[in-house]
């Protein structure tokens, strides 16, 4: 019975991560007009991802990013190593730092 237990604990676990949605790069951008052409806004993806990297809102992958940084290789873009970036959280800080969306 334990057992069964811990497997089922274990799927659950591998269910919450697969449908996450989580990232290990992303960048903050701004819509030019209404056919969707964006424009990549370089001070709100390092003040997002200034933020991110400050974030600790529980214990989910993407509430926290102890390894995010600012890059420049090849493009300048926030960068996760361990794939902390939820796609959500960096749209609300996208849109808090002043640009219209997010692209990860």
């Amino acid at each position: 019975m334990q057992f069964a237990f811990q497997l089922l604990a274990l799927l659950a676990s591998f269910c919450s991560f697969v449908f996450a949605d989580l990232h290990s790069r992303g960048i903050c951008v701004d819509l030019v007009d209404t056919d969707g052409y964006e424009v990549y806004n370089e001070d709100a993806s390092k003040q997002a991802c200034e933020w991110y990297l400050a974030r600790n809102t529980g214990t989910e992958q993407w509430d926290q990013c102890p390894d995010c940084y600012f890059s420049t290789d090849p493009v300048p873009h926030c960068r996760s190593d361990g794939w902390h970036i939820g796609g959500d959280e960096l749209y609300y800080y996208c849109q808090l730092a002043g640009a219209d969306t997010s692209a990860a």
